[in-house]
């Protein structure tokens, strides 16, 4: 078994990736054996309550199913058993990242354990002995799960993903959070919040705005967290100079599955 830990975010956010090396192969490397494969949903469902006990004795929160992570799981761990040796990316296949982002999961964070064994209690006992694969089981800033168990050369491949979801929060949601912190400096909150949302889908420049009414200040950022205003923003509000602001949201550039908020402010 291995473990493959990435963790990363979107801007103003640090990021980090972990590789760690393979501590097991699968036993039967025979690329011409045909035997049958099965897509084991009982073992999967054992898996994933395996890995809450051990989130429960270990204090940490409790992992919700995803079922887009357990696709991307299902589809990886199908690849595995066709291929005997477990990998956690083969030639001509997508990372842990993308396959988890084209079946539909969004995430600030992803790890992914995998492995062989006769049975999932033997296969969670094993991550739970492996340094690595126990750190990505018990991470208490994962919150979702998916699974998957496939039957085949008389072992059970499995492969469990982990994921921080991001939450996805509406537009008008996203500008609402942003707007009660900065109406705590004092500062008006423009009713209009399209110059805002435009200067949002841009990586530079500014729109063109109503004569009279050009922003003295832009500041747009990526986060996977709306809980702080950066450090930038904040500093500007504290200075006294601006009377009112305008805040727009948009879609995130460059997500490949990791997910966040971006956010474009006009203050005036």
């Amino acid at each position: 078994m291995r473990s493959y830990s990435k963790v990363t975010s979107l801007s103003f956010f640090l990021g980090a990736l972990l590789l760690f090396a393979p501590v097991a192969h699968a036993q039967h490397n025979q690329r011409n054996e045909r035997q049958p494969r099965q897509d084991l949903r009982g073992p999967a469902e054992q898996l994933f309550a395996l890995a809450n006990q051990a989130r429960s004795r270990a204090g940490v929160g409790r992992l919700k199913w995803d079922p887009d992570l357990a696709e991307a799981a299902r589809q990886h761990c199908l690849l595995m058993a066709r291929e005997g040796p477990i990998e956690h990316q083969y030639n001509g296949e997508p990372d842990l990242t993308q396959r988890a982002a084209a079946a539909g999961a969004r995430f600030r964070l992803i790890e992914e354990n995998i492995a062989i064994g006769s049975s999932p209690d033997e296969i969670q006992t094993e991550w739970m002995h492996s340094p690595p694969h126990r750190a990505n089981m018990l991470n208490p800033e994962v919150d979702r799960i998916g699974t998957a168990v496939v039957e085949a050369r008389g072992v059970l491949y499995a492969v469990a993903d982990f994921s921080a979801e991001v939450r996805r929060l509406s537009t008008p949601e996203i500008e609402a959070r942003i707007a009660n912190m900065i109406r705590v400096s004092g500062v008006k909150i423009l009713p209009n919040p399209l110059l805002a949302r435009r200067a949002c889908t841009t990586d530079q420049g500014m729109p063109p705005a109503h004569p009279g009414r050009q922003p003295l200040f832009l500041m747009r950022w990526q986060a996977s967290s709306l809980d702080v205003l950066p450090k930038v923003l904040t500093q500007r509000l504290a200075s006294g100079r601006y009377h009112s602001a305008a805040v727009g949201s948009c879609r995130p550039h460059g997500e490949n599955g990791f997910t966040g908020y971006r956010v474009a402010v006009l203050l005036y």
